[in-house]
This record gives C-alpha cells, structure tokens and sequence, in this order.
C-alpha cells in the first residue's frame, strides 16, 4: 500500500470524494455533506489530503486535514479538521483508516496544530468506533452541521 499527498481536486481525489457523497446520500437521504472545501484548505502547511494506492495503483483511500481556527462556528485557534476520511468498500477492515488516520495526525501535529477534531453522524457507527478508539472524545459541536441532532463532533489533542 502507498499513500501518497495529492491536491484535493486530483482527479482521484474527486472520484473517492464522489463515491464517498454517495455513500452520505445512501445513509442519510440527503444530498450528501454540503460542507464547502476547496482544494487550497489542503495546501502545506495549512493541511494535507491523501490517497492510498493499492497494489495494482488504484486509489482506495482518502483522508485529509485543515487548518481552522476560533471562528464562531465552534472551532478553536489551532484546530486540524479531518475531513474525507474514506475506504471503498472492499478494502475495509484492513486497518487503512487508521493508518492514514495516524499520518494525519502526525502531520498535523508537525504544522503546528494542537487538536484534531472531526464531524461524523449517527448512521456512520464504524467512524464513530475508529475515532473513540483512536482517542477521540466527543466535544462541542462545530462547523456545518453542528446543530444537526445526527451529527456527533469528536476531538483528540496532539500533544507532541
């Protein structure tokens, strides 16, 4: 497996952010996460987005950070946002969530950031687990859909 750090619209980070839309759209009913991103959120050292690659060079894997900072919306100066962290289907439960989880992080924490914090939702319970058991703890709601009943907010410090 290779991940490597890609732009946000790399063309294979625009079909694994399309595959994962559809899976929101699926567990939700809706149009999927209307969060705006654009591609500069992820430029070093402001963030980073990876793809993992498989074997045969397909990409199987997402997952990014941005910076954000006390913005009325719940952020806190500081703050590393996961977004897009996805695994096609048929490579789950083969551990790549937490390793690019464990990159991020470490990337993160190297740019300077003091937390990592994330928004997931109720129907997306295999999230919800990796992030707790990552050492995630719930926290005040931010961002986009922080006063959506569904939507769950975690946080973990990245201490060095």
């Amino acid at each position: 497996m290779k991940i490597r750090r890609v732009s946000f619209d790399h063309p294979d980070a625009v079909k694994l952010s399309d595959e994962v839309q559809a899976e929101y759209r699926e567990r939700y009913g809706d149009g999927g996460d209307a969060t705006i991103l654009e591609p500069s959120d992820f430029e070093p050292p402001h963030g980073v987005y990876l793809i993992a690659y498989d074997e045969l060079g397909r990409a199987v894997a997402t997952g990014g950070w941005r910076s954000q900072d006390d913005n009325g919306e719940g952020n806190e100066d500081g703050d590393a946002e996961l977004k897009r962290m996805f695994v096609i289907r048929e490579m789950r439960g083969l551990g790549l969530a937490r390793r690019i989880l464990s990159i991020l992080e470490d990337d993160a924490r190297s740019a300077g950031r003091t937390r990592m914090v994330l928004e997931t939702g109720t129907e997306q319970p295999e999230a919800i687990a990796l992030y707790t058991s990552s050492g995630y703890e719930p926290c005040t709601k931010f961002g986009y859909y922080r006063t959506y009943e569904a939507s769950r907010c975690f946080a973990k410090p990245l201490t060095p």
